[in-house]
């Protein structure tokens, strides 16, 4: 199983999106996602998150917080996401090399091009609900299943 962490970094009511139209071969292709990625050798998941965002962002997050674990299944796939959310932060944006960065008001975020299953955790961090374990179970690209626990 896949580990990664994933990051909601949150500027004046907006989350800082990235929308991943850049490689050829992606799971998360022509969709809107926070940003992150996945874990190298031994890190813990604060290193992985913090060296993700600085590579894909140019930002370094000086307050952040585990808000979930979501367990994502695509198929045959599986990974085992480390959900965050970020308050603040230091640097300037740099191009992406995965897709186009875009600070997107919280309530426009629905209208995007999401993972199905994408608007429950966001529902929860936008409305600030405290850690929760989340499973989300795809078949065929379409969400055949999920369950939360709080």
């Amino acid at each position: 199983m896949v580990k990664t962490t994933l990051c909601y970094i949150e500027k004046e009511e907006c989350y800082l999106m990235l929308f991943r139209n850049k490689r050829k071969k992606d799971i998360n292709k022509e969709k809107w996602i926070g940003v992150g990625g996945h874990h190298l050798n031994n890190e813990s998941n604060d290193e992985c998150l913090l060296r993700e965002v600085k590579e894909e962002t140019g930002l370094t997050l000086t307050d952040y917080q585990l808000r979930a674990e979501i367990y994502f299944e695509l198929d045959d796939f599986q990974e085992l996401i480390y959900l965050y959310t970020a308050t603040s932060f230091t640097g300037e944006l740099i191009n992406c090399d995965e897709g186009d960065l875009k600070w997107i008001p919280k309530n426009e975020i629905f209208n995007l091009p999401l993972w199905e299953g994408d608007p429950i955790f966001l529902n929860k961090i936008i409305n600030g609900d405290d850690f929760f374990k989340l499973k989300l179970i795809y078949k065929n690209n379409k969400l055949a299943h999920y369950e939360i626990e709080e």
